[in-house]
């Protein structure tokens, strides 16, 4: 499978709109048996009329190579399969086939993700990845295929080459066949759940999100994860309900995965909750907003346990109270603890620990909604001793982590975290074989090791290294001792207090974390 970074993002192709949408003329179809280049050019009435539904997942799980791959298909005349498709009353909906019916408008539009048409679907707004992707796409079907502009010119020329001559004849007159749904939307919604758990079968969380399509997580997360941009999900909405949504999307997105990072990692200034890959990341917004959610008997465990959304106001709550969590952990806030990313967040090798962030983020939460305020000072007071454990043993913490069920991880390391602060406010040492015991792995054999075999530097040795030697200068704050992420995290403070006649000069100016200096000095 190619890795998250290397797909193709072709969403802005195609269009997405409700399936009970009456809006539009609606255009009789049923009788055209072949859908071709022809409809995607301008002045074709079939193209602008597709339409994705709504709760279809991004169209964004291609690689490059099978991008090409079906253009190569295309204009050799090999076998492709039909596309299916719905008629509603204002539009056509692909209910199978939007790949490869948008690798088709791609290639006209030279569009492969960083195009015009993306970018106003993005709000200007495209991810180093997916334009990365989109330029090795588009040097692919120039070296493989051709430009949809070199056949068009050399169509225009006239050729005599009888191989040539094949490949614009098969261009220009192929179509791809269409097989018809009949039915009205539940028939078409019913269509599409079977047609796609089969063949490339949706994941958990594409399908959870699909169905769930109404819940106000479900809608919070999709916003989040393109910033308040792209597809508006919650269009339904009025306009007032849906501009809140979209800011505090962005305020989300922009705590959570800015700066985007490429590997290997030469910088301190990371993104709390790792790449900003959509599926992987999707994940992440789903668990963090059902945290910062639940009350203090858990509650909602899961997406589907919370009622639709019919008016926006709990989507809206859910991401303010995902924003409240999040400025808990960063942000200049004065509740803030500002975690650095490099110590509570990342693993041994550099790369981002899900389990780690979303089990600091439950603990943190659940001691939030039991109003647990002598954890956090507690917290403050063993800060020091905190960090410098899980910076010398985050090999341990992360063979702990692999040696657990993947579904438990992040409890585990929820319980993992309280434990040793609560060991160490009471004034003991904290050793390896006590944190094997905290993990509940007592007993076991664990050993922590992510020494290579070869003699090349990786990106993760790199990014472990760069870390290491970072973080042994990195600023700390004077009151807790604690790292300090300055990009995201910090408040001026008076070394000498205003009512000792402490001066504001930067000589009696000390940085330190908003949570120090708000709480625990005054």
């Amino acid at each position: 499978m190619a890795s998250k970074s290397n797909l193709v993002n072709l969403d802005a192709m195609i269009k997405r709109s409700d399936f009970a949408s009456t809006e539009g003329e609606g255009v009789d179809y049923d009788s055209v048996s072949t859908i071709s280049l022809r409809d995607f050019t301008p002045g074709a009435l079939m193209g602008p009329s597709l339409r994705k539904p709504d709760f279809q997942r991004e169209t964004n799980h291609w690689a490059p190579e099978q991008v090409v791959s079906l253009l190569e298909c295309f204009v050799n005349g090999d076998l492709i399969p039909s596309v299916i498709l719905w008629k509603s009353p204002a539009n056509v909906f692909v209910i199978d086939g939007g790949h490869r019916l948008s690798v088709l408008r791609a290639w006209i539009e030279d569009d492969y993700g960083d195009g015009p048409i993306s970018q106003a679907f993005f709000g200007y707004e495209i991810s180093d990845s997916q334009k990365r992707a989109a330029a090795r796409t588009r040097a692919l079907v120039a070296e493989r295929v051709g430009t949809w502009q070199h056949f068009v010119a050399r169509s225009a020329e006239g050729v005599d080459d009888p191989a040539e001559k094949k490949r614009l004849n098969t261009v220009v007159t192929r179509g791809l066949s269409i097989q018809w749904v009949r039915g009205d939307a539940d028939k078409a919604e019913s269509s599409f759940f079977q047609i796609n758990t089969k063949g490339t079968p949706l994941d958990e969380v594409e399908e959870l999100l699909l169905k769930s399509r109404f819940k106000p997580v479900a809608i919070a997360a999709r916003a989040v994860i393109r910033a308040g941009k792209g597809h508006r999900y919650w269009s339904r909405f009025n306009s007032t309900t849906a501009m809140q949504i979209e800011a505090a999307a962005k305020q989300v997105h922009t705590a959570l995965f800015d700066p985007e990072v490429n590997p290997p990692i030469k910088t301190l200034d990371l993104p709390l909750a790792g790449p900003k890959g959509v599926r992987g990341a999707l994940q992440v917004l789903i668990e963090l907003m059902l945290v910062a959610c639940r009350d203090q008997s858990g509650k909602p465990k899961t997406v589907v346990e919370m009622a639709d959304d019919g008016d926006g106001s709990t989507t809206v709550n859910v991401l303010n109270r995902t924003l409240a969590l999040i400025r808990r952990i960063t942000g200049n806030d004065q509740g803030s603890l500002g975690l650095h990313p490099a110590v509570y967040f990342y693993g041994p090798t550099g790369r981002h620990s899900s389990p780690m962030f979303m089990g600091t983020a439950k603990l943190l939460a659940k001691k939030l909604v039991n109003n647990d305020r002598n954890f956090f000072k507690k917290f403050t007071q063993v800060r020091v001793s905190l960090e410098t454990l899980l910076i010398e043993h985050k090999d341990l913490m992360a063979t702990i982590l692999q040696k657990l069920i993947s579904q438990k991880r992040a409890d585990k390391y929820a319980e993992l975290l309280d434990q040793i602060i609560e060991a160490l406010a009471k004034g003991n040492s904290v050793t390896d074989g006590d944190i094997v015991t905290f993990a509940g792995l007592d007993g076991k054999v664990v050993t922590g090791n992510t020494d290579a075999d070869g003699t090349r530097f990786s990106d993760d040795a790199k990014s472990e290294a760069f870390i290491r030697v970072a973080l042994a200068s990195a600023v700390k704050c004077p009151i807790c001792e604690g790292y300090l992420d300055l990009p995201k995290s910090v408040s001026y403070d008076h070394g000498v207090r205003v009512q000792d006649g402490g001066k504001g000069s930067a000589k009696n100016l000390q940085l330190t974390h908003p949570y120090c200096n708000q709480s625990i000095k005054n």
